[in-house]
């Protein structure tokens, strides 16, 4: 017996129902391991290009020990860089987002860089050697500007493009005109939840907990909500709208204040579908507005979860309406979401803990797991090794699976 996901995919009747074992949750070795073949070497999202509508306007991220700068220079190109002032190492922007004017001035000693990342000027430079100021330039990171979203790589991998990736949605996004869409910086946030990143992984990649724990989200789908599995580096999950009656006030306002987007496709219109980029990102496709959120592991048992929205430019007064609303349902999600993220991320070192049984629901967190333990085979151990040979035992199973 099989049971279909939309599109045709299939769960089969006899899969390893187990998960990742409980060690994966708390490893510091496997932390290490991590931060440096995921997070690293994988494309993340630093924001939208009309973020830095200005010239001289930045937006920084860190993460895996990595600090990102992508700023819009006097020519109007946006360029990135390692926030890392090539005198000490000091940060040469403090802020999360700000605007720089002529010049980025390191705030530690003074040292100056054009818009462009070169080398400009240094502080007292009688009392250093004579230096060739076209080698020390802010260090470029590999950028990549997708539908209007601004990606970095802080290493080189095997990773494709996130045109590429992404690819398979274009024929569903394309009447949201991304590139012009407007961050909206009052629905930003950033919060720290005491749990490793793959449990919030894990409970957002299936929909079987929607009933019980979503009572927002189950008004506004219904039994109409489907997951399917991790293909590829991507996932894709559909809910459509319910067409019985709310009790809940933010989602029986939202369905009915909603009005029609005339640009969008009908089912476009009457969903919210789900675009999941492999290892930490998700995009949100709503009528109203575009969401994203995505987690950066600060430890083993620590992890900021940061998102927002992007609205239409020419947003109508009920646009902005069903965009308040459909924030509101969201911000409920995240909230039962992190409860259950913490419960199941402490569990994992519980003497009771032995392991999880998945359901055919929840077949898109076996296939997650599929495409991490296809990078990092040690996580098909059940004995964690010792922090120290993590990474080697990892390069040895890598090794013996090309073989």
């Amino acid at each position: 017996m099989t049971h279909t996901i939309e599109n045709q995919d299939t769960v089969p009747s006899n899969w390893n129902r187990s998960g990742l074992p409980g060690w994966a949750y708390f490893s510091e070795g496997l932390f290490k391991l991590e931060q440096e073949i995921l997070f690293r070497q994988h494309w993340q999202l630093v924001g939208h290009v009309n973020s830095l509508a200005e010239v001289g306007s930045y937006i920084t991220l860190d993460v895996a020990n990595e600090r990102g700068l992508v700023i819009r220079g006097a020519d109007k190109k946006i360029r990135a860089f390692h926030n890392v002032c090539r005198h000490r190492g000091s940060r040469v922007v403090a802020d999360e987002k700000g605007k720089c004017n002529k010049s980025i001035v390191c705030p530690y000693h003074g040292w100056s860089y054009g818009l462009d990342g070169a080398m400009r000027g240094v502080a007292r430079p009688e009392t250093f050697p004579e230096m060739d100021k076209s080698q020390l330039g802010l260090i470029p990171l590999n950028m990549e500007i997708w539908f209007g979203f601004i990606f970095v790589k802080f290493k080189e991998s095997s990773q494709p493009s996130v045109k590429e990736i992404m690819a398979r949605f274009d024929h569903e996004i394309v009447d949201y005109a991304l590139e012009e869409m407007i961050p909206v910086p009052e629905s930003e946030w950033a919060e720290v939840v005491n749990a490793n990143w793959k449990s919030v992984r894990d409970v957002d990649n299936e929909g079987y907990h929607v009933k019980q724990a979503h009572p927002g989200l189950h008004e506004l789908y219904g039994q109409n909500y489907n997951d399917e599995p991790y293909k590829n580096g991507t996932s894709r999950s559909v809910g459509i709208f319910n067409t019985k009656p709310s009790k809940r006030w933010s989602v029986r306002n939202y369905l009915k204040l909603l009005p029609t987007v005339k640009k969008l496709s009908t089912e476009s219109q009457t969903r919210w579908m789900y675009a999941g980029m492999f290892p930490n990102l998700v995009f949100g496709f709503y009528p109203d507005s575009v969401i994203y959120y995505m987690e950066i592991p600060i430890s083993a048992t620590q992890t900021i979860q940061r998102g927002g929205a992007l609205r239409y430019p020419n947003e109508t007064r009920d646009l902005k309406i069903a965009r308040y609303l459909s924030g509101r349902i969201d911000r409920d999600t995240a909230k039962e979401d992190q409860m259950l993220t913490v419960w199941s991320s402490e569990a994992t070192k519980s003497s009771a803990y032995s392991g999880i049984i998945l359901s055919d629901l929840e077949y898109g967190v076996k296939t997650y797991h599929d495409h991490l333990r296809k990078i990092m085979p040690v996580l098909g151990l059940q004995n964690a090794p010792t922090a120290e040979k993590m990474s080697t035992v990892n390069n040895e199973m890598l090794g013996s699976i090309l073989i």
